[in-house]
């Protein structure tokens, strides 16, 4: 058909015709050549018309020599047989696999299945024919249930079903070469290794060989050097890095003959943009929020309940991973990550409880220890700046100048007789009745006290007694607590360091 539309297009064709006609034309008047003009068109009509019936008288010629062909090729032809010869002969089948699709990675159950196109060419020495006899015809196609195919299976295939090949047609050429391609979708057995999931990468062998049929009787070769990619399609999870191929001879323990196999090695790769976004960014962020904890006042009555929450959700994330892992020794990275940060939640959740327990030990425990009030309330504290209210480096230089004027107050009201070594309960005494002393600007006495004012200073002394007696209770469990601010300021910053350092370790192993 493609030729007679040529014919069509192109009235070159027509010029030895045309060229006669018009020779003939041109030694007629004008007048008659005008009126016999006609005939170049019915001319050309006439050559279409030719041009169209060889053409199917052509096909129908080509029919006809292919099913003569069909019917000497296949009188006396079995396909139970291997097609040679001599049957010491070894006949060779050349294998060429393409992948099309990765269809599916089941990790858990550590089975890939595949989209493969899969082409066989052998030779069959009882299909062969000559052109000449059949009129130039070089090929036909025909169902492949008609010729003898080899019996090539993918060895470790994963599948309930172990149906064959689509049965699609084989191309047979006149000097006995089949060329066989078939689509077909496997699934194969994988060992998945998730060390370093989601930053990993995995190689899943797909072995091809002949079930039955030895080394000395069929021998397997590869078309090419690596599996054809030129008709991937690119997949949403996994990057392909290369599909090797190389040919196995292989003697099993069952037979004392060798068995050739040729195996493809899928080298994978995971994108782990999504298992970022969704897994391990969630989980870094989580477990920043842990040291938080210990910047929160214990009086909020928050902290374990903040680092309970934390410990929850890292479990939720944990399972997710474990649930499309594989049930293996090999923990992921990202697993190793989860334990780390949930024993970190774990043990600052502890700490929590512990420093709580400082902070409320209330006015009836011990005196803070002198190590204590050296290392933590001296310099720990200075070091994470932890004051009191309305407390600041400068502070203690105020209240010791403070303290000093009242001791002058206390030098000009003392008594004249009694110990000279006075007591700190005597001295706070003596304090506040210095402040009354001075108020009375007739004061006038030799001894150097108040006599009018003798009263109302034991009335004093007793509200100072137990002014003072509370104030020592309050100071103590003041230390207390500032011990437990202090201790609290420490823990968030080792643990801010200690979570930084694991998820920098995490990166580190994935690049």
């Amino acid at each position: 058909m493609g030729a007679l539309l040529e014919f069509f297009r192109d009235p070159a064709c027509l010029l030895p015709w045309q060229c006669q006609l018009q020779t003939v034309l041109c030694g007629w008047s004008q007048k008659k050549r005008k009126r016999m003009n006609w005939l170049i068109p019915c001319c050309r009509f006439l050559c279409l018309f030719l041009a169209a019936t060889s053409w199917k008288g052509s096909e129908a010629a080509e029919g006809k020599f292919a099913q003569m062909l069909f019917t000497d090729l296949f009188k006396d032809y079995s396909s139970a047989l291997r097609p040679v010869e001599d049957t010491d002969k070894v006949l060779n089948v050349t294998l060429q696999i393409t992948l099309s699709q990765i269809k599916d990675m089941d990790e858990r159950n550590q089975i890939l299945t595949a989209y493969l196109w899969i082409r066989q060419l052998w030779h069959d020495a009882y299909l062969r024919w000559d052109r000449e006899q059949y009129d130039g015809l070089d090929s036909i196609q025909i169902p492949s249930s008609l010729v003898w195919r080899p019996d090539i299976v993918l060895y470790n295939k994963a599948d309930d079903d172990f149906s064959e090949p689509l049965s699609t047609n084989v191309v047979l050429r006149h000097d006995g070469l089949i060329m066989w391609d078939a689509p077909a979708i496997t699934r194969s057995s994988c060992v998945v290794d998730v060390s370093y999931f989601p930053f990993d990468s995995q190689q899943c062998n797909l072995t091809f060989g002949s079930w039955t049929y030895n080394g000395n009787q069929v021998d397997i070769f590869n078309a090419l050097a690596n599996g054809d990619l030129s008709d991937f399609v690119e997949d949403v999870e996994w990057e392909i890095h290369g599909m090797p191929a190389v040919k196995n001879v292989v003697t099993y323990g069952c037979c004392s003959e060798s068995y050739p196999d040729v195996t493809f090695t899928l080298v994978l790769k995971r994108k782990s943009s999504f298992y970022i976004v969704n897994l391990l960014l969630p989980c870094v962020l989580i477990s920043f929020l842990a040291p938080l904890s210990f910047y929160l006042p214990a009086a909020s009555g928050e902290k374990v309940s903040l680092g309970v929450t934390v410990l929850l959700s890292m479990t939720v994330f944990q399972l997710m991973v474990a649930e499309s892992m594989p049930p293996s020794e090999n923990v992921p990275l990202i697993g190793k990550y989860y334990i780390a940060t949930m024993a970190l939640i774990t043990a600052s959740t502890v700490l929590t409880i512990m420093v709580m327990n400082i902070h409320f030990c209330g006015e009836e425990a011990k005196p803070v220890p002198h190590w204590v009030r050296l290392v933590v309330l001296d310099y720990m504290s200075k070091i994470f700046l932890v004051y009191d209210v309305g407390e600041s480096c400068t502070s203690p230089q105020r209240g010791r100048a403070r303290d000093h004027t009242l001791r002058q107050d206390l030098d000009w009201c003392r008594p004249p007789s009694g110990d000279p070594e006075v007591s700190g309960d005597q001295e706070e005494n003596q304090l506040v009745r210095a402040k009354a002393c001075r108020r009375d600007d007739g004061l006038a006495a030799s001894n150097g006290h108040c006599p009018q004012w003798h009263a109302l200073a034991r009335d004093i002394e007793y509200i100072a007694l137990c002014l003072k007696a509370h104030r020592s209770h309050s100071a103590k469990g003041s230390e207390w607590k500032k011990v437990a601010r202090v201790m609290d300021r420490f823990f968030m910053w080792v643990f801010f360091l200690m979570v930084f350092v694991m998820s920098v370790l995490i990166i580190a192993n994935a690049v």
